[in-house]
């Protein structure tokens, strides 16, 4: 019996606008007039910018924005938006990121054709970055007063928009979600109404918790008169009674240009614009770890290095198998030979310590130390483990990073070397 596909129909009205909406999308195109093709070469720019980078100012721009290619390393670009006034002599913030993690050379290309779509090319013609949006109804591209570049319709409706694809900084008025940071190891992610912090490091498939808040934003008039507005949240430490306010930012001036960015080395701060100025502009208006009211910069994954004990928000020791030494940036966990077998490992011991993810994350448990230390030499990603003595909790970390002092003297930190004998480390 012949096979045959079943009758189907559709009403006339929908059948026109299957036809005539797809076509009206694909006719819409972007005028002559607006389309461009921008190539990486020429002067670069003269204002104090980020970085200490090279740039060249790209013809898209709306105070205080700009497109820009910039460049810290030679022949090594990236496509971003600044903010800042390029007369005035206070720095110039890049706020916005199109191609981390994929650069550009000399003589690479930013064409906005007439299908629409913004395509970031290398030298070579190699697409690095693009919105794809052709054939998507795109009939322009402009910045927008609070730094959002978009893509829009006939009707003005956004078919792309920077403020989707935020990097390590957004800008006050954007919405809050993760900022990528693809070339940094820092992620900012609003996650079930908490603000969590992550470090990714190239030894753990999953990114290390340092930072969690439960909360709820709000953004409200400092005073009955409105004289500035805060920008806080209120928050609820699941699992316990504490709450409270905690202030954000007190945004100044105007308020449209305050931005949130994820610093190089992990901390979260807020920064206020002032356009009618022209040394100063920028104002720190919030620190997450400030070392004060917040958080300690003890708790920056990073902040004593590869190895180092933080105490009173300072690296106050480097842990050595013989004994505690004075830190500098030369402290570093032993240097491991290739993992074979549990039998290739010791460990060194260090009192009072946590790691800068205990406060969030306990470990497993509860087991015996020796369990903690087989699970650990077990484990070829493992660098050192964290015990607690009173709940005999087992922490496995694949970073040391940054080792917080605590008065608590029942936990510990063990830190993976190679085995040795008694004389010369202590092993457990």
């Amino acid at each position: 019996m012949p096979c045959s596909l079943p009758e189907f129909s559709l009403p006339l009205i929908t059948i026109f606008f299957l036809v005539f909406g797809a076509s009206n999308v694909a006719n819409a195109i972007v005028p002559p007039s607006s389309t461009f093709k921008y190539v990486n070469e020429g002067e670069f720019g003269e204002s104090s910018v980020e970085y200490l980078a090279d740039y060249r100012p790209l013809l898209t721009y709306l105070f205080p924005f700009q497109l820009c290619f910039y460049n810290t390393t030679p022949n090594a670009f990236t496509l971003a938006l600044r903010m800042g006034s390029p007369r005035s002599e206070s720095i110039v913030r890049w706020v916005w990121e199109a191609n981390r993690g994929r650069l550009v050379r000399e003589n690479a290309t930013l064409t906005f054709g007439s299908d629409g779509n913004l395509v970031l090319a290398d030298a070579d013609g190699t697409v690095a970055w693009q919105t794809a949006t052709a054939n998507k109804g795109v009939v322009g591209l402009k910045i927008l007063p609070n730094g959002n570049l978009v893509l829009y319709d006939k009707k003005g409706k956004f078919i792309w928009q920077s403020f989707d694809h935020p990097t390590d900084t957004l800008l006050l008025v954007s919405r809050m979600s993760i900022a990528d940071g693809s070339a940094g190891p820092y992620r900012f992610v609003m996650e079930q109404r908490f603000l969590k912090m992550y470090y990714k490091t190239k030894n753990s498939a999953s990114p290390l918790l340092y930072h969690s808040k439960f909360l709820k934003f709000y953004c409200k008039p400092e005073t009955e008169q409105a004289n500035t507005y805060e920008l806080g949240f209120t928050f609820d430490m699941k699992g316990s009674t504490s709450s409270g306010t905690y202030i954000f930012s007190r945004p100044k001036y105007n308020s449209t240009y305050s931005l949130l960015r994820v610093e190089p080395d992990g901390n979260l701060k807020s920064y206020t614009f002032n356009e009618n100025v022209d040394w100063g502009a920028w104002e720190t208006t919030f620190k997450l770890f400030d070392g004060d009211d917040h958080e300690s910069l003890c708790n920056l994954p990073k902040k004593c290095g590869s190895l180092g004990i933080c105490d009173d928000n300072q690296c106050v020791a480097c842990p050595k198998p013989k004994g505690l030494t004075g830190w500098s940036q030369s402290c570093a966990p032993p240097a491991l030979l290739p993992c074979k077998s549990a039998a290739n490992v010791g460990y060194y011991k260090v009192v009072g310590i946590e790691h800068f993810t205990s406060k969030y994350t306990e470990g497993d448990g509860p087991m015996k130390l020796n369990d903690c230390r087989v699970k650990c030499s077990n484990d070829c990603g493992c660098l050192g483990f964290f015990y607690r003595e009173e709940s005999s909790k087992c922490l496995l970390v694949p970073e040391l990073g940054t080792l917080v002092k605590v008065t608590n003297l029942a936990h510990d930190a063990y830190i993976k070397m190679p085995n040795c004998s008694p004389y010369l480390c202590i092993l457990i």
